[in-house]
């Protein structure tokens, strides 16, 4: 059984780089993750728009969710199917569009150089940059691209706008002739070193985590929504948020992007400072089930998604992580996932969360966002149109009956 097991109770219930791996940071603080993007192979749809990247300067968006006195950011080639050469990355906060606030504008470093190669299916770390980050306050990283390979690493579902420009204009405060496109490439993470005492959650989940039905550049899916509230309370103030959110994420196979089991590795054990590990998958095995079985495919059971859960805690637990397992949501009336079998298996799985007595804790979300007077369905006021993805509404709704208490940091 995992430590201190606990049932959600819901409510219905001027700045300069620091240049070079020999810099040593100080003693009174540690590196968390304060940002992340769950890499992917970039599908044909969502690729860059012409002329693509190559040559190109690309701007992307993003909103920390921990302050720091230093930076550094990732760039991955996880799904390339070359090396990736860059040669110039900066960084500055962001005043809205493609607009940066110059003043802060700073160049990052890898190894002291401006110019960096990321190998096929590797990520290149930054060098360790002096700036001041705030919690909610977006950055704006600038990439110019030397080369980039025909396989590209991304995030499509980034809800937030990116801009595209000819040329080496890293620099530039704003890039009026840019082309845009909502999507994330080639940036996974970023890292503050902050208080000795912070720690981060790392979300796993589909694309109700991802924020499917969220707003464009309004960072309102559940995850940031949790964060802010974390942020407003004295006793979790410093506790970052990182949202591994994948649309389409199975536990067991591979769908748009890599499944969660063979993701945990990266997305999980390895970015720095997490604590918690909030797991909200399955519906995607359990929907898919239904045209498997019609098609005399394997298809996933109940039994097989709990048994994806119980290997997440096992190697959860074995670094020292708490697992929170959230409720999987009704799904009835989208008609792909929707068969009795399914709800059963959502039955199932979800007893199990709340009983089964393995998980360091419990997050109901289904308790909160079911129709009382149809429980197989999302509560009008959650459901985002399709009967399967909350609205931005539905995503205040569910961080809010979060318990902050699981995550007040315990004693090591």
């Amino acid at each position: 059984m995992g430590s201190a097991y606990r049932t959600l109770a819901v409510a219905v219930l001027v700045l300069s780089p620091i240049a070079g791996r020999a810099q040593t940071a100080p003693a009174d603080g540690r590196w968390v993750g304060s940002w992340v993007s769950a890499p992917q192979l970039t599908e044909p749809q969502n690729m860059p728009p012409a002329p693509g990247l190559a040559g190109q300067t690309l701007r992307q968006i993003i909103q920390p969710s921990l302050d720091g006195t230093r930076l550094r950011v990732t760039l991955s080639n996880a799904y390339g199917d070359g090396d990736l050469v860059v040669d110039s990355v900066r960084i500055a906060r962001a005043k809205g569009g493609a607009v940066i606030e110059a003043a802060s504008d700073r160049a990052l470093t890898f190894d002291g150089a401006a110019s960096v190669t990321v190998p096929r299916g590797a990520q290149m770390v930054s060098d360790p940059l002096a700036f001041d980050v705030s919690a909610f306050v977006n950055l704006a990283v600038s990439v110019h691209f030397a080369s980039v390979t025909a396989a590209l690493t991304g995030h499509p579902g980034s809800r937030t706008t990116s801009f595209i420009q000819a040329g080496n204009v890293t620099g530039a405060a704003d890039l009026p002739g840019a082309v845009t496109v909502d999507h994330w490439y080639v940036l996974s993470g970023l890292d503050v070193w902050t208080d000795a005492r912070a720690s981060a959650i790392v979300v796993l989940g589909d694309s109700i985590t991802d924020g499917r039905g969220s707003t464009t550049n309004k960072n309102d899916r559940w995850p940031n929504l949790l964060a802010q509230r974390l942020r407003a309370n004295p006793a979790t103030a410093n506790v970052a948020v990182l949202n591994q959110g994948l649309g389409g994420n199975r536990l067991l196979r591979d769908g748009l992007g890599p499944n969660a089991l063979a993701r945990f590795d990266r997305d999980v054990l390895a970015v720095p400072g997490v604590r918690w590990v909030v797991v909200l998958e399955g519906v995607n095995d359990i929907g898919t089930a239904v045209a498997a079985r019609t098609r005399g495919e394997p298809a996933a059971t109940a039994r097989d998604v709990i048994a994806a859960y119980r290997q997440i805690v096992t190697r959860a637990h074995s670094h020292g992580l708490r697992v929170y397992g959230a409720t999987i949501l009704p799904f009835d009336g989208f008609a792909a996932y929707s068969s009795p079998q399914s709800e059963a298996d959502r039955q199932a799985v979800n007893q199990w969360i709340r009983t089964g007595g393995e998980l360091d804790g419990v997050i109901d979300f289904d308790a909160i966002a079911r129709d009382p007077a149809q429980p197989a369905r999302l509560l009008a006021a959650v459901d985002g149109g399709d009967h399967l993805h909350p609205s931005a509404a539905g995503y205040r709704i569910m961080a809010d009956a979060i318990d902050l208490g699981l995550f007040v940091p315990l004693p090591r």
